[in-house]
């Protein structure tokens, strides 16, 4: 329940942010190649730096290529190792488990403390948010260490500028841009080959057993959205959380075609559902159309965001090749 607890703690700070089985895709490989070459153009040590980025807690100029990197966002920490910066790493929060064999150290991104950052003397630092209490940046810039802040992604132009910023932050501007290009490619090429047999099917994103959900209008909601499937939850937030918790008579009452459980990594399955007074005769039980999803890339917006939109594109051809 941890985890469940964490990931939706994050999805909440992302949403007051806008107020103010995986296939395997190219995103997903680069995440796992080496660092790139230290001579090779924009990532070779000292070359264009300084530099000056934009982040979400303003411009901060990062005087010469870090070397030391501590990232307390998961999804930065992706981003990192996707652009070969992960020989930079020196530390990555506790919620941080991909690639394989990142340096996962006790720090926390929810509640970061500086002197435990410090003690990794880190010449560079990225945070997904910054609790309202923290001053950690300023603690940090105080010393002499940039931070940048990069809050949860509303829209896939936010994840593609996200890359940009860390590309060029770390000296890896180059991969960063590959990155993106190879993750727009992909993504346009599953829209094109699924958007047409998505429209107008119905889903149900659950987020834990007590019936949380996503609407369209949060980030992962618009991934769906890309193939033209139509969210059960939508009508029922009045007051544009992004995040409504449903009920189980209202859930069985709309009846979605497709059932995606991101609560999957703590044993909800179809059988669980099927357990569930009322539901046994769903559509998307009787279809064999519940999809358990892997709980990390359905909650981050990082690069295996295609390989989350591939999984939604096979779940509906399957249904229109059962329909």
């Amino acid at each position: 329940m941890r985890r469940i607890a964490s990931i939706l703690a994050l999805l909440l700070v992302a949403a007051c942010a806008t107020d103010a089985t995986s296939t395997t895709s190219t995103a997903e490989s680069v995440a796992t190649t080496p660092a790139a070459d230290p001579a090779a153009g924009s990532s070779a040590p000292g070359s264009g730096f300084p530099v000056t980025v934009v982040a979400d807690n303003g411009e901060i100029t990062i005087e010469e290529r870090p070397v030391a990197i501590v990232s307390l966002s998961p999804t930065a920490t992706e981003m990192l190792f996707a652009i070969g910066a992960g020989e930079q790493v020196v530390a990555v929060d506790d919620q941080s488990d991909f690639p394989t064999g990142v340096p996962t150290s006790d720090l926390s991104g929810f509640t970061p403390n500086l002197e435990a950052i410090l003690s990794y003397e880190p010449d560079l630092v990225i945070l997904s948010f910054e609790p309202a209490d923290s001053a950690v940046s300023e603690g940090l810039a105080a010393t002499g260490v940039p931070a940048l802040v990069l809050d949860g992604a509303q829209t896939l132009d936010d994840v593609y500028h996200q890359i940009e910023v860390i590309g060029k932050a770390t000296g890896n501007e180059e991969a960063a841009t590959e990155l993106n290009l190879g993750m727009q490619s992909e993504i346009d090429e599953i829209v094109s080959n699924t958007e047409s047999s998505g429209q107008g099917i119905t889903y149900y994103h659950e987020l834990d057993p007590s019936f949380f959900t996503a609407t369209s209008g949060t980030f992962i909601g618009q991934i769906y959205s890309l193939l033209g499937l139509v969210n059960i939850a939508d009508q029922t937030d009045t007051e544009g959380v992004g995040y409504p918790q449903l009920s189980a008579e209202y859930i069985v009452s709309q009846d979605p075609d497709l059932i995606f459980l991101a609560d999957a990594d703590f044993g909800e399955s179809a059988e669980t559902l099927a357990e569930r007074p009322g539901w046994e005769g769903m559509t998307a039980l009787e279809n064999d159309a519940v999809i358990e999803l892997d709980g990390d890339i359905a909650s981050r917006w990082g690069p295996r965001i295609v390989d989350f939109l591939a999984l939604v594109a096979d779940a509906v051809d399957n249904h229109a090749s059962s329909a």
